[in-house]
């Protein structure tokens, strides 16, 4: 079976016309609209989605399946809240604007289960009763496979990994919260803090390299190869956030693998994903054994997730 899958990311609109072994047959790519809110949003999706030949119609329609950031209802396709999507500051009826607007059948998932869906049934977990994905990029996200099945939770809050506390009363989130892994860990929040310090006189060459743009995951990466020390201090402290959160994780549901993905995850590679499970196995209790884990899918996990939604 066809199907379009989209990645809606707080950079980027990521879509792929995939067969439902994860065959990719098309894709297509546009910046994240910083401007305009959600109707914005629904244009990039179906300007993608056209690039890849369109949903159809009629008989050959083909279903859509979209994982958008933050709190997600995924019976009636509502995205709750989306802190790192500009302007998205009600709930949004994400799934009926995109079906009225493509007319075919859309369903809408939060954007990290999407990609733990993918990487469970086609990448790092595959074979897994048990997994935890985490996924690092501009937020942090996680998504629950118990007994084979994606969890979920009746308000569509599992796998918040990157809103558990990890210093109280620390850090502003994206979201306004206080002291969340998310606030340490995210590149959002990092590149908040690389600017603060700057300002307060910390020299470093995260604003050298990314000038009045984001801070993007390479940005991360060439500071970190040149030593710059506002960059490595930052990137110790996130991996010990997460370190936190996901041996919390692991000892109060006691999954045997972790799954760390994500689009800063994936550009740190390895070395950075051995370290985030040696934070995380530092903080399980009574020496549970875990497997820590890159992620397999890279860009294209979120998307091919989307596409098995409908599958």
């Amino acid at each position: 079976m066809t199907t379009i899958g989209v990645d809606l990311g707080g950079t980027k609109v990521f879509a792929v016309r995939a067969g439902s072994d994860g065959a990719v047959m098309a894709e297509a790519k546009a910046k994240t609209p910083v401007q305009g809110g959600p109707m914005a949003v629904v244009d990039a999706i179906v300007k993608a989605v056209a690039e890849l030949g369109g949903a159809g119609g009629g008989d050959d329609e083909l279903p859509v399946g979209v994982g958008a950031p933050g709190v997600v209802d995924v019976e009636r396709g509502i995205v709750h809240a989306a802190p790192n999507l500009p302007g998205w500051t009600e709930p949004f009826g994400l799934g009926a604007a995109l079906s009225e607007a493509l007319g075919t059948r859309v369903v809408v998932d939060n954007d990290v289960n999407v990609g733990t869906l993918a990487e469970h049934r086609l990448g790092a977990g595959q074979g897994a009763s048990n997994m935890l994905g985490v996924f690092v990029g501009t937020g942090v996200g996680g998504g629950l496979v118990l007994d084979g099945a994606l969890r979920r939770g009746p308000t569509g809050m599992t796998g918040e990994i990157g809103h558990v506390v990890f210093r109280p009363h620390g850090r502003v989130c994206g979201c306004g919260g206080r002291g969340h892994v998310e606030a340490y860990a995210g590149r959002a929040g990092m590149e908040r803090r690389a600017r603060e310090l700057e300002a307060k006189g910390h020299d470093t060459v995260l604003t050298e390299l990314a000038k009045a743009k984001r801070m993007t995951s390479s940005v991360w990466a060439k500071a970190l190869a040149a030593g710059d020390r506002v960059a490595i201090e930052l990137l110790d402290e996130g991996v010990a956030a997460l370190g936190q959160a996901i041996g919390g994780a692991v000892t109060l549901l006691d999954v045997d693998l972790v799954v760390v993905g994500g689009g800063l995850a994936d550009r740190l590679g390895s070395s950075y994903v051995a370290r985030v499970g040696q934070a995380a196995r530092a903080q399980v209790f009574a020496g549970h054994r875990v497997e820590v884990v890159p992620a397999k899918l890279g860009d294209r996990a979120g998307a091919l997730g989307a596409s098995l939604l409908v599958t």
